[in-house]
Formats: structure tokens, C-alpha cells, sequence
């Protein structure tokens, strides 16, 4: 009966959330990056590496946007220029948050020694800029995408490990868990059916901080020139390509920048209206 009323209160929790107006708006602009980075490119007028004219060539009927530094339309490379940073962003996200709550989860539940190293070896990855870390091992085995989403998820894990930590230390501790513990139940059923049902929503919020999070790292790589390498078309690289013309030539700059920021924003409303409307359930009275 607990058992039944607090996943009532999750589910509660989450469709406060997946209502609230922040939250819904946050989704729309994720979906539409998303949508033009994946349809984009049926869109383009010209190959993203071909070239059609003058470097810097000013916007006309013909490159509604202009060229960039190596005469290369920039309407073309930027609806190309979204698939790799999209999908490099979500898998991240996905691993990240899929490793952080199994850690979190985990250390919850056997808490003792077990709970003390690995989360020594948490704060231990805190305490190391994510940029220094994907820097380290992209410098010496290269800038593979795969190997950038490990390295994003990784930098990920620890932060999403501390926060369904907390979350579940409490959850842990109900008669219903217990319960289910003293009957002999799996550990694996009690720790997804029993507690993570139960923190459900701090994951959701957790989400959106983290695909923030990971759009923003690998978009830095990419404009250090750790990412995506050209000749390919990528947000972060088309700023770093064309940043010192931006006087001449802006949309080469601001196309990519607006993308950037658009689903970057998309992210933070959709974790803030989640993290109000998990506030204002559990603010209700039992």
C-alpha cells in the first residue's frame, strides 16, 4: 500500500512536470533544433564542403547567408552542421545519466565501506575540469566522436551519481523497501522497481542539466579543434572557422551560436520547470 502511494506520488511528480509551461516550452525548442539538425540537410542548397563563391561573400539570392572563410555556402554548413553535435549530445546525456544512477543507486543501497570508496572516487572526478579531462585523452588517442561521448559521459556520471544518491538514501530506508529486502526479493527488482521508481523526477531534472551540460562541452571541444574536424560541418567548428570575420561576415558566427544557445536554453527551462513542479508536489500535504 506504501509501496503504491509513493510511486502515485512519483507519477504525480512527473506529470506536474511534463505540464508546467516551462517545461513545455524547454521541450519545443529542443525539438525544434533537433528537427532542424536531422531534417536540415534535405533543405540545403548546396554539399557542405562545396564551394560556391568568394570567402566572405556578403548574403545574396544565391547563399541566403553568405560564405565562409573558404568560400563554402553557410546556410548549407550550418543545416549540416547539427546531426554530429545532436546525436554526440543525447548519447552523452543518455550514458552519463544512465551510469551516474546506477552509481548513485547502487551506493544508496549497500551504503558502508562500498558507499565511502566509490564515492571518494566521485568527488575525486568533481574535482577535475571536464575540459581538462576530455583535453587528456583526446590529445594523446585522438579526436574520435565515439571516444568524445564516452569522455562527455564520463565527465557526466559523478555530478547525476551525488544528486540520485541523496535522492535514494531516503527512499532506501522506507518499510517497503525493507520489506522487500527481508522477503528475499532480487536486488537488481528492488533497486529498479522499489527506488528508482521513486526518484524518478530529480532524474528528469537531472536530464536537462546534463544535455546542457554536454551540448556546451562538446560544442567547446569542437571550437578548440578537439571535435568534429573539418572539412565536416559543425556548429562549433563554423564559429571558430569564421570568429575573427565576424564584423564582415556574422551569420557564419551567429547562425551556429543562435542553434547552440536555442537548445542550450531548451534544456535549462525544461530542467527548471521540472525542478518547480517537483517542489510544489512534495510541498503538498500527505
Amino acid at each position: 500500500m506504501k509501496n503504491e502511494k509513493n510511486a502515485r506520488k512519483s507519477r504525480s511528480s512527473l506529470m506536474r512536470g511534463l505540464t508546467n509551461t516551462r517545461t513545455r516550452f524547454g521541450l519545443a525548442l529542443i525539438a525544434l533544433v533537433v528537427g532542424l539538425a536531422f531534417l536540415g540537410p534535405l533543405a540545403a542548397p548546396y554539399g557542405p564542403s562545396e564551394l560556391i563563391g568568394t570567402p566572405y561573400q556578403a548574403p545574396d539570392a544565391d547563399s541566403l547567408l553568405g560564405t565562409d572563410s573558404l568560400g563554402r555556402d553557410v546556410l548549407s554548413r550550418f543545416l549540416f552542421g547539427g546531426r554530429n553535435l545532436i546525436w554526440m549530445a543525447l548519447s552523452a546525456t543518455l550514458a552519463g545519466l544512465t551510469l551516474g544512477a546506477a552509481i548513485g543507486l547502487a551506493t544508496a543501497y549497500f551504503k558502508g565501506r562500498f558507499d565511502g570508496i566509490v564515492m571518494r572516487i566521485v568527488d575525486l572526478q568533481l574535482a577535475f575540469p571536464s575540459v581538462v579531462f576530455a583535453l587528456l585523452f583526446v590529445t594523446a588517442l585522438g579526436p574520435n566522436p565515439v571516444l568524445l561521448v564516452v569522455l562527455v559521459a564520463l565527465s557526466q556520471a559523478p555530478s547525476v551519481a551525488r544528486i540520485i544518491r541523496g535522492a535514494s538514501l531516503a527512499v532506501v530506508e522506507r518499510d517497503y523497501v525493507q520489506w522487500s529486502r527481508a522477503v528475499g526479493l532480487p536486488t537488481h527488482k528492488i533497486l529498479m522497481s522499489e527506488i528508482l521508481l521513486n526518484v524518478t523526477s530529480p532524474l528528469l531534472v537531472e536530464l536537462g542539466l546534463r544535455l546542457m551540460w554536454s551540448i556546451s562541452l562538446l560544442a567547446g571541444l569542437s571550437f578548440l579543434g578537439y571535435g568534429i574536424q573539418p572539412p565536416n560541418a559543425d556548429w562549433g567548428l563554423m564559429v571558430n572557422e569564421s570568429r575573427n570575420a565576424l564584423t564582415i561576415q556574422p551569420w557564419a558566427v551567429l547562425a551556429p551560436i543562435l542553434a547552440i544557445a536555442t537548445l542550450s536554453i531548451g534544456g535549462t527551462l525544461f530542467a527548471e520547470g521540472m525542478s518547480r513542479a517537483i517542489g510544489l508536489t512534495e510541498g503538498v500535504p500527505k
